[in-house]
């Protein structure tokens, strides 16, 4: 019989042991000891059981085993038996969740995964660049179009929507698909670049399928998916069709307010690390710990850990994300390595030189770190960096 290994953090240092056997007895059989023997019998199979109640400080981590035979296998089913009432009792973080084998099997994970983005982008042995559009909102194709052929010409390897990009009257999906192709394609006549494109799906959730399909119809290279307005599982339905043959992208966007506080919630490694790529997020966007929404360094470390650490699953890139400019370049490579995804908006698009010179000053540094070379080295006979350090600063 299959199980699952939730464990939480727990406000509180005395009568841990009580605690863990209420949670284990409330959130399985709901009472144990005033059951007769017999009933005790019947039961024993679907009781939860305390595995380890470990004290801290001021908190304690409480380890409780969940037998598989009371939930059906998915996401929704498992959330609401191990933290669903439980989320409600006072200062309870859910920090991890173990899965055991049978029960990963039942997940996608990754379809395309880190190695298949790199093939889908010709890059190979450095971290992948990818730029945002920026100000579309109120903009018609044809700003949208220079827009992505701007981003293009500076070398960026995927350029993805807005999460707040909508379906709209300006740029309905399959139009905005259209013109952005266009202009990729002009790029790469131009450079002899690739660049890809993550397209935004949005609108009601049962929806959702008919326009990723529409969208891959239509020549997107990525979906870009809001997954934690929409829920996990809403994603894993979207990477199992098989019609929906594009990588998803998963934006953090309400995770917030899942993983925000010390105290309630998830941890941010099992939401957007363990959880996402079980789900099948191909990229996971989620705080850098340097920029305008920082993450603690430790946290952002973490995910990135949980979606490439060797597993049933394909790997995921990790997406450090938000105020991300060619300075921090070498504390993302140091922090993430080179299976990472650099990803910046006003640090491309506010380069003095236009989005083409903003992708060429991250390109130049992304270069400069993999030949140990300091960015204020390598920007004496690379203008474009140069022109970026003397702006935001670096190495």
């Amino acid at each position: 019989m299959g199980e699952v290994k939730a464990t939480y953090l727990v406000n509180g240092t005395t009568n841990m042991e009580k605690k863990a056997d209420s949670i284990a007895v409330g959130l399985t059989v709901g009472s144990w000891t005033n059951l007769p023997t017999v009933e005790q019998e019947q039961l024993k199979k679907h009781k939860g059981r305390v595995i380890k109640v470990e004290t801290l400080t001021d908190y304690s981590l409480i380890t409780i085993g969940y037998p598989s035979v009371n939930f059906t296998n998915d996401i929704p089913a498992i959330l609401t038996t191990v933290f669903g009432k439980l989320s409600l009792d006072g200062k309870v973080k859910l920090v991890n969740l173990h899965f055991s084998e049978d029960l990963k099997k039942s997940y996608p994970g990754p379809q395309v995964g880190l190695e298949g983005i790199r093939k889908l982008a010709g890059a190979f042995d450095r971290p992948l660049l990818m730029s945002i559009f920026k100000g579309v909102i109120g903009r018609d194709l044809a700003s949208l179009k220079e827009q992505m052929k701007g981003q293009a010409l500076g070398g960026v390897d995927i350029v993805k929507d807005d999460e707040i990009l909508f379906e709209n009257d300006l740029t309905p999906l399959e139009e905005r698909i259209r013109v952005c192709k266009e202009a990729l394609k002009e790029s790469e006549e131009e450079t002899g670049k690739k660049t890809l494109y993550a397209a935004n799906i949005t609108g009601r959730t049962f929806h959702l399928k008919e326009q990723a399909k529409r969208a891959a119809d239509a020549g997107a290279d990525l979906l870009l998916f809001n997954v934690f307005s929409y829920g996990l599982d809403v994603m894993q339905e979207l990477a199992e069709d098989p019609n929906i043959p594009l990588p998803i992208m998963a934006h953090p966007a309400f995770s917030g307010a899942m993983i925000s506080s010390p105290d309630y919630g998830l941890s941010p490694s099992l939401l957007l690390g363990k959880l996402s790529r079980m789900a099948g997020a191909d990229l996971v966007l989620f705080p850098s710990p340097y920029g305008s929404v920082a993450m603690a360094k430790e946290e952002t470390v973490k995910i990135a850990k949980e979606l490439t650490v060797s597993d049933v699953y394909q790997r995921a890139f990790p997406v450090p994300s938000a105020g991300i400019h060619p300075g921090l370049t070498p504390k993302l490579m140091q922090d993430f390595g080179i299976d990472s995804i650099i990803n910046a908006g006003g640090g491309i698009h506010g380069h003095p030189g236009g989005a083409p010179a903003g992708g060429k000053a991250f390109r130049q540094a992304i270069d400069a770190v993999l030949n140990q070379r300091s960015l204020k080295d390598a920007a004496t006979d690379a203008e474009e960096l140069r022109q970026a350090l003397s702006l935001w600063g670096g190495e």
